[in-house]
């Protein structure tokens, strides 16, 4: 079962990282939360890499420890972030520009998902 789901996860995070390698660092049932688990990964950007709009129906955490990255969310400011810099998206956001800033330099940042055992990564919006 644990292969199943590490497989889905990262097909989920292909989908959600065009041009990205995708890490899967860790994921663990929260007791505290009954049906909920919590999923960290890493994405790394090449230079000019980006992501196709998307939503995760999950509260997510950014933490971006290298280079800088472009994120927007429907109805909210486009910002960039440098290493060092946090970024937050609601169960309910729209993932519209998640963008490396740079056309010379990498990116990297971890991500931290609480969402729904089981539930996909990342879902595609058009």
């Amino acid at each position: 079962m644990k292969k199943i789901l590490m497989c889905l996860w990262l097909m989920a995070g292909t989908l959600a990282a065009q041009e990205a390698k995708v890490t899967p660092l860790l994921s663990k049932d929260l007791p505290d939360l009954p049906g909920k688990e919590g999923r960290m990964l890493i994405v790394d950007y090449l230079p000019g890499g980006s992501s196709a709009v998307h939503r995760h129906n999950a509260d997510v955490f950014v933490y971006v420890i290298e280079g800088s990255v472009v994120m927007q969310v429907k109805g909210g400011k486009e910002m960039t972030l440098t290493a060092g810099q946090t970024f937050y998206e609601a169960p309910g956001d729209i993932h519209l520009v998640s963008k490396n800033a740079s056309t010379t330099a990498p990116a990297k940042f971890v991500v931290f998902f609480v969402m729904d055992k089981g539930a996909p990564t990342s879902i595609p919006v058009k």
